[in-house]
């Protein structure tokens, strides 16, 4: 059975700037993310930003994904491919990026409202974002993943939102995706012990109706078996004694959207 790599302070430090490249990524695409743009365009905005950072797009190629992002619109969950579609106005875009900086990785993703969303769409974005503040508050030592799982859990469920019980989060380091896993539902004080040294993706998958999902021909995209919509948020975390220490950031995100909102 694999086991869980602790990190070293060091070790963390590299996995931190992998993990702001990869938010810096974000933030380039919310530049120019809106109405009219091709989700292809943002996938190679994304992969020149990354490779012209000194990184590598951990997405490509990985077990044969044949992009540098993850970009899933509307009822799409996670793992859709970029495409020409051009974005519409009303359209969620969940936008998942990876990258490999100095051997080490980082992940995180984001989801965007293109112009003037539905209010069951704003609500699932606001829910689902604060589904994961709720989770990182709970990746503390001490603790175990069954408190992050249920804060997550309990948070959605309040609002009436179903959760992807196929998909989880995992642990980052010099792999995409190491142990333990981290789901989005499960029992308070359940599951691994959390300890310092342990490196985190909490990813909440949400969606605005049922909890089930279909998975494509492709091999890779996930969608809602309703056709209603998913939001998607991920930020990669260290577990530490008394408060998580996030190593991502949407704050070059929300520094971009709230430009363009004065535009």
């Amino acid at each position: 059975m694999p086991k869980i790599h602790y990190k070293s302070a060091e070790e963390i430090e590299l996995i931190r700037q992998s993990s702001l490249l990869v938010s810096k990524t974000l933030a380039e695409v919310a530049k120019v993310i809106g109405p009219g743009v091709t989700t292809l365009e943002l996938n190679r905005l994304a992969e020149t930003f990354i490779r012209d950072n000194g990184g590598v797009p951990a997405f490509l190629n990985y077990n044969g994904f044949p992009f540098s992002l993850c970009i899933s619109p509307n009822d799409q969950v996670v793992h859709g491919f970029p495409s020409t579609t051009e974005l519409v106005d009303g359209d969620i875009i969940s936008v998942d990026c990876g990258v490999i900086l100095n051997k080490y990785y980082g992940d995180s993703a984001f989801t965007f409202a293109i112009g003037e969303i539905s209010e069951t769409a704003k609500t699932l974005l606001r829910v689902t974002r604060e589904c994961l503040d709720k989770g990182i508050e709970k990746a503390v030592a001490g603790l175990r993943i069954g408190d992050i799982a249920y804060a997550v859990q309990e948070h959605a469920e309040k609002h009436n939102f179903g959760i992807v019980k196929e998909l989880v989060g995992h642990g980052v380091g010099l792999q995409l995706h190491e142990k333990p896993e981290v789901p989005n539902y499960g029992k308070r004080g359940s599951g691994v012990k959390l300890e310092e040294g342990m490196v985190i993706a909490i990813e909440p998958m949400i969606n605005a109706g049922r909890a089930g999902i279909k998975f494509w021909d492709d091999g890779w995209t996930v969608s809602t078996i309703d056709g209603k919509p998913s939001a998607h948020f991920e930020h990669t975390v260290a577990v530490k004694k008394g408060k998580a220490d996030v190593l991502s950031t949407f704050s070059y995100i929300d520094d971009v959207l709230k430009e363009k909102t004065k535009n």
